[in-house]
């Protein structure tokens, strides 16, 4: 189903909150969302405060309101499953560790392309000042990243579909092709946040991460990997960029997901989902690397 608020699969009391990045929409997460149902959970995917409309609805919100509205889907979820994963693209990766420092009864976390710097092989060398230029008030209300080729998808296919809805300016689609500089200011705020809180956030944590990734390069991951103070996972894509639950390997992050996900439940918590799935969690093939 989807709504204004985002878009919900009612599945078993084993439910997922996915939490989409920063300018854009829920249709990203929702490949992975609908594969996930399949496979029996409940997932959520909400809209975050300010997206899905202009620009100027963007700029009117910031990070307390994305995780106030975060909060409330999560306590939402809460009320009508009995245990509850979170994970998220991107900057939504940053606020799945917050939420789960915040909520350690949530049971394990995946994070998708965590973007702790925009350090990625697109993205001018000249970047490495941002952090920098955005404490100035002036420049961070006149500044604008600007999203450029191959945005986030190595699929020519699906990047020529994307490229289109984006400048078609249908931004509850494709989200928003430039990023102010106040919202990016924001979302490095975010990742420090996160950074202080790595360490304590003792949530089994899946990682992955593109090795070509064109915007967050794979030290990102690393670090993330190094410093969760729970168990973690990787799996590194070898044919992905960016966006990972979108492009190439988006089945192999579903199905990696969904096992991470089963491993973190007991023996009558994975009957309840396997009584609501339409379609059982794939194995993985014998021999094949997925966690390093």
């Amino acid at each position: 189903m989807t709504s204004q608020q985002g878009i919900f699969h009612k599945g078993s009391r084993i439910g997922v909150l996915f939490i989409h990045g920063l300018t854009g929409t829920p249709k990203e997460m929702d490949s992975l969302g609908l594969r996930l149902h399949k496979y029996g959970f409940t997932v959520s995917i909400p809209v975050l405060a300010g997206h899905c409309g202009n620009v100027e609805d963007l700029m009117a919100t910031g990070r307390a309101a994305w995780a106030k509205g975060i909060e409330e889907e999560y306590h939402k979820l809460v009320e009508t499953t009995d245990v509850v994963f979170v994970g998220g693209l991107s900057a939504g990766a940053s606020m799945s560790i917050l939420l789960a420092n915040k909520y350690p009864e949530i049971r394990g976390m995946s994070l998708y392309s965590t973007t702790l710097k925009c350090n990625g092989w697109s993205v001018s060398k000249m970047s490495v000042f941002l952090p920098l230029l955005l404490k100035i008030p002036m420049f961070r209300r006149n500044y604008r990243f600007a999203e450029a080729y191959p945005y986030g998808i190595k699929n020519e296919l699906l990047r020529e579909r994307i490229v289109m809805k984006l400048e078609s300016g249908d931004s509850s689609a494709a989200g928003n092709t430039n990023t102010p500089g106040m919202i990016l200011h924001e979302m490095l705020c975010i990742a420090d946040e996160a950074k202080k809180v790595m360490p304590k956030t003792k949530t089994p944590a899946l990682i992955v991460h593109a090795e070509e990734d064109d915007l967050a390069n794979i030290s990102n991951a690393r670090y993330v990997h190094a410093h969760l103070g729970g168990k973690t996972d990787l799996l590194y894509l070898h044919d992905s960029y960016h966006l990972v639950v979108i492009d190439q390997e988006r089945q192999k992050v579903a199905d990696a997901t969904a096992r991470f996900f089963y491993e973190q439940l007991s023996e009558q918590e994975r009957e309840k989902l396997v009584s609501a799935a339409r379609k059982s969690i794939p194995t993985k093939k014998p021999g094949a690397a997925e966690n390093f």
